[in-house]
C-alpha cells in the first residue's frame, strides 16, 4: 500500500522494488539493505529537512569537483574508511598472499613503460632521497613469476602527485615495469614523503566535521597483474614515516611496512628498499570470494 507513515515507510519503499521493472537478485539485495540502513540512520539521528538539503548540496558540490585529476567521491570514501573496507571484503586473504589496500584517487592510466631498473624521476628536488626499489613477485609456493606487470606511482618530495602539480612533468614518478624470468623487479624512484590529502572543498569539510587530520604516511603505490593471477592493488609504507599509526584514510597494514636502508655504491642511489609480493592464482581467488 502506497499510503505511508513513519512506521511503514521503509517497508513500502522496499516492497516497490521490482514491481514495474526487472531487477536482479543482487540488485534487490543491495537496494533492500541500503534502504533499511539509510532509513534507520535517518531515524537514529532524527535528521531534519534542513540537514537533508545541506547533504544534497554537499554531494552536488562534491560531484562538480570530479575530473580526470581528482575523484572526490573516492576521496570521501577513503576518509570514511569505506574504500579500505570494500577492498578487504573484495580481496580476502587466506594463506601467504600479499595484502591489498586502497587504490586512492590519484592513479593515472597508461604510465610510461620502462625497462627494469629504470628511473621514474623526471624532476629533481633539493630535499629528495633517491631510492632503488626491488624485490620478487612470487606465487604461493615461493616461485618467482616472470612477466608480471607492475604499475607504480608516488608523490613528489614536495608532497604533491604529478597530476595535481602543474610544475611537474607529465607522469613524473610514475612508471610501468615487468619482472624478469626469475620474477625480479627493480626501479629507481624517490623516498615517498608524508603528505596531506586535499583538504580543501568537500574533503576538507568532511575531515573537519570528523575532527580528523588530512595526513598520510610516505608510501609507494603498486598495481601488480598477470593473467592467471588475482590482480593486486597495494601500497608499501616507510617504517620510519610520520603518520604511520594514524593514516587519514586508514589504509596501513602491518604486512605492507618496510624499511629503507642506505644503498650500496653500485646502486647509484641514496637508499635501498626491498619488498616481495605473493600473488594468488585467479582460480583460488574466485573460490575464496565465493565462500
Amino acid at each position: 500500500m502506497g499510503i505511508v507513515n513513519q512506521d511503514n515507510i521503509t517497508d513500502v519503499v522496499i516492497d516497490s522494488l521490482g514491481k514495474h521493472g526487472e531487477i536482479t537478485d543482487r540488485e534487490r539485495e543491495i537496494a533492500t539493505s541500503l534502504i533499511r540502513h539509510l532509513h534507520g540512520f535517518i531515524k537514529d539521528v532524527k535528521l531534519q529537512h534542513s540537514e537533508f538539503l545541506a547533504a544534497c548540496d554537499y554531494l552536488a558540490r562534491a560531484g562538480k569537483l570530479c575530473n580526470d585529476n581528482r575523484q572526490e567521491f573516492i576521496l570521501l570514501g577513503d576518509i570514511l574508511g569505506v574504500e579500505v573496507l570494500v577492498d578487504m571484503m573484495t580481496n580476502p586473504v587466506e594463506g601467504n598472499e600479499s595484502e591489498s589496500t586502497v587504490l586512492g584517487p590519484f592513479y593515472r592510466e597508461n604510465p610510461p613503460v620502462l625497462p627494469k631498473g629504470a628511473s621514474t624521476i623526471q624532476k629533481h628536488y633539493d630535499n629528495e632521497e633517491t631510492a632503488y626499489f626491488e624485490g620478487y613477485i612470487k606465487d604461493e609456493n615461493g616461485r618467482g613469476i616472470a612477466g608480471v606487470t607492475l604499475d607504480v606511482w608516488e608523490d613528489a618530495p614536495n608532497g604533491i602527485y604529478e597530476n595535481l602539480d602543474p610544475d611537474q612533468p607529465e607522469y613524473n614518478l610514475r612508471g610501468r615495469f615487468e619482472t624478469d624470468e626469475n620474477g625480479h623487479y627493480a626501479f629507481v624512484a624517490v623516498r615517498p614523503v608524508p603528505y596531506p590529502i586535499p583538504d580543501d572543498e568537500t574533503a576538507g569539510e568532511l575531515l573537519r566535521f570528523m575532527g580528523h587530520h588530512p595526513n598520510r604516511p610516505g608510501h609507494m603505490h603498486f598495481i601488480i597483474s598477470k593473467e592467471g593471477y588475482r590482480p593486486l592493488i597495494s601500497q608499501i609504507y616507510d617504517a620510519d614515516s610520520a603518520w604511520l599509526d594514524e593514516d587519514s584514510v586508514f589504509a596501513v597494514k602491518e604486512s605492507l611496512i618496510g624499511k629503507f636502508k642506505p644503498a650500496a655504491p653500485e646502486l647509484g642511489t641514496d637508499l635501498h628498499f626491498t619488498f616481495d609480493f605473493v600473488l594468488k592464482t585467479a582460480a583460488d581467488a574466485k573460490a575464496l570470494a565465493a565462500e
